[in-house]
């Protein structure tokens, strides 16, 4: 399924926080179709990663290119909008709104209506509404989502709020998408659901996925390259094969003694 087309192009991503430089020269061309994992120790710059791709923080220095478009200065929704969307860490849904108002406000850049127009309730308006309501419970639909179209999101269990939370994201139409630790805090059984959920959404929505996630499993098991990060910078790109046989991938994880230890 992967193209040769470079979709989401990231290079010399730089960005120093006072004198502490978080990332530096973070290189990555990522393919149309790819499932691609970031993964390094706590603390070795992933997530500023993808906040730096999507606009919530300023980079030092570098170039992000979407397409053949530069989007480092855009602001958030601007990025959003092109076509990049993500989830976070920890799950940033609308915790006392209904399922059903979580995926439907992702719709709303797309609605077609302006200020003027939900104001005055027009029939315009009326009528997109109605349409977006019955794109999203069709959505909803396709994740196995519409009997809790109703239920607020804060009652759902955690695997069924990722799984809103991915849902909404997707429902920005999004090229491609930044998973940033999707599997944090599931059980085993929501961690098989959660691969198999990346693997249909890649494949029925077409998209190109960057994951960071801590499970190695997830990672080894569904990731078809891996790039590999420790304080700031890539020590590590290949398959899950060549990055599980990588001597300065496992001393990065384990601390070299240790590291030299298991090896022996």
């Amino acid at each position: 399924m992967t193209s040769t087309r470079t979709v989401l192009e990231i290079r010399e991503l730089t960005k120093f926080f006072g004198g502490l430089c978080a990332v530096k020269n973070f290189n990555l061309a990522l393919p149309q179709g790819a499932l691609w994992g970031l993964i390094g120790p706590n603390g070795a710059g992933k997530t500023t990663v993808f906040n730096l791709v999507t606009g919530l923080i300023p980079l030092s220095s570098g170039e992000v290119l979407f397409g053949a478009e530069r989007i480092d200065g855009l602001e958030p929704h601007e990025i959003t909008r092109l076509g990049i969307a993500r989830t976070f860490q920890n799950i940033r849904l609308f915790s006392n709104l209904s399922v059903l108002d979580n995926v439907r406000i992702a719709y709303h850049p797309h609605a077609g209506y302006g200020l003027s127009d939900s104001l005055l309730r027009t029939p315009k308006f009326t009528l997109r509404e109605k349409e977006l309501t019955e794109e999203a419970l069709e959505f909803l639909s396709i994740f196995k989502l519409e009997g809790l179209a109703e239920e607020t999101a804060r009652n759902l269990p955690y695997g069924e709020q990722r799984r809103v939370e991915i849902a909404r994201a997707l429902a920005c139409k999004p090229q491609v998408l930044l998973l940033d630790e999707p599997a944090a805090g599931m059980n085993p059984r929501e961690i098989i659901a959660l691969m198999e959920l990346i693997h249909f959404i890649r494949d029925r929505f077409k998209l190109t996925i960057l994951l960071i996630e801590h499970q190695m499993r997830v990672v080894m098991s569904i990731c078809e390259r891996i790039t590999v990060m420790d304080f700031g910078e890539v020590i590590a790109r290949g398959t899950p094969k060549e990055i599980q046989d990588n001597q300065t991938v496992i001393e990065a994880y384990l601390g070299k003694g240790v590291a030299g230890s298991a090896a022996g």
